[in-house]
């Protein structure tokens, strides 16, 4: 194991898949910052795992060298793109949509990225994998304790609705949520005749969650309120 760790290849592949860590995550800082569903480890994870998939052919001679000794012609990367395209529908199945917010992405990205180690396993180039393994715990696990104590904008879907006759003037609702410390993103409105309901629909962002309880609260004790809902966004 020494003597692998050692060789320049090996050392020269593990910084690659640092470097696409590292970038992958900078990027998905500034996504988890604006409170972006595909944040701080989905684009982490994502990177590594294309940077890992291209290490199949740029290393074949490290993982199957009777394939540049005229012993054998094949195209083994033409079953991975075949197996990464399964695994794509089988990540978007752990995606969900509630409303406007989007869940599941992480596992979907870790599915992702399970595969690709699984592929290198299964062509026998197992430093590389073990490298993407560590990487990948380390990402779900140390980068979730960053990502929930960096500073980041919190964004939520926010729906309130009022009797028709009840409305509250939306000049009064923008200084409600601003009292609570939040900003509107976009604002619609939904008018509903038949069941004589009036709705504002909005994304609304502020700096610290617990705004969000402290909304709730003023929400329920005002009578004119028929409903509402505030759902966070995120991965």
């Amino acid at each position: 194991m020494q003597k692998l760790l050692s060789d320049p290849v090996y050392i020269e592949i593990a910084l690659r898949l640092i470097a696409a860590l590292v970038i992958g995550g900078l990027i998905g800082l500034e996504r988890s910052y604006h409170g972006r569903p595909a944040g701080f480890r989905t684009h982490a994870l994502v990177c590594m795992s294309t940077a890992l998939l291209m290490m199949v052919t740029v290393y074949e001679t490290r993982w199957f060298p009777q394939l540049f000794q005229g012993r054998v012609a094949l195209d083994p990367t033409r079953l991975a793109q075949g197996i990464m395209t399964g695994i794509g529908f089988l990540g978007a199945g752990t995606i969900m949509r509630e409303g406007l917010s989007v869940r599941g992405l992480t596992t979907a990205a870790s599915i992702w990225t399970t595969a690709a180690i699984g592929i290198l396993v299964g062509i026998g180039f197992y430093v590389p994998a073990v490298f993407a393994t560590i990487l990948t715990f380390g990402t779900l696990s140390i980068f979730r304790w960053i990502e929930n104590r960096i500073p980041s904008q919190f964004y939520a879907q926010f729906l309130v609705r009022f009797a028709r006759g009840e409305v509250m003037p939306e000049a009064d609702m923008r200084r409600l949520l601003a009292e609570h410390g939040f900003t509107i993103a976009n604002l619609n409105y939904r008018l509903d005749a038949v069941q004589n309901y009036f709705e504002y629909r909005m994304t609304i962002r502020t700096d610290r969650a617990e705004n969000a309880s402290r909304l709730s609260v003023a929400l329920s004790a005002l009578p004119s309120v028929k409903r509402f809902r505030v759902s966070p966004t995120g991965d």
